[in-house]
């Protein structure tokens, strides 16, 4: 078992699911069925899954669960280009976000590649 609080890629996962819920309050009120409920959903499945994996009892499973994290994660991607594309989000916030979720892309492969040697 490993202890997800103190993993950082968690840490940065939780902190990107305050910020996306800050910019999704902005978003037109017509997609709160839509994309607010898509991001929201994809943004919060990330640590989510990272802690859940992290609590099962083999590197195999943690490793599953991080595969699932970065689904969510690229799923998330996909939903912030069609929302700056659809001008709902402003470019700073687009940018700062897309930044983030490229870090903790490349922290879930990491921690992947280390559970699997």
């Amino acid at each position: 078992m490993h202890r997800y609080k103190e993993l950082q890629v968690w840490k940065n996962a939780t902190e990107l699911a305050v910020d996306i819920y800050e910019i999704t309050e902005k978003l037109p009120k017509q997609e709160k069925f839509g994309l607010i409920s898509q991001i929201n959903r994809a943004v919060v499945s990330i640590p989510s899954n990272i802690a859940e994996g992290a609590g099962r009892n083999s590197n195999k499973d943690f490793d599953r669960f991080l595969g699932i994290a970065l689904g969510s994660a690229f799923e998330l991607d996909t939903q912030l280009i069609i929302s700056n594309k659809l001008d709902y989000i402003e470019k700073s916030d687009y940018v700062k976000v897309s930044k983030n979720l490229e870090t903790i892309h490349n922290m879930i492969f990491g921690l992947k590649r280390s559970l699997n040697k």
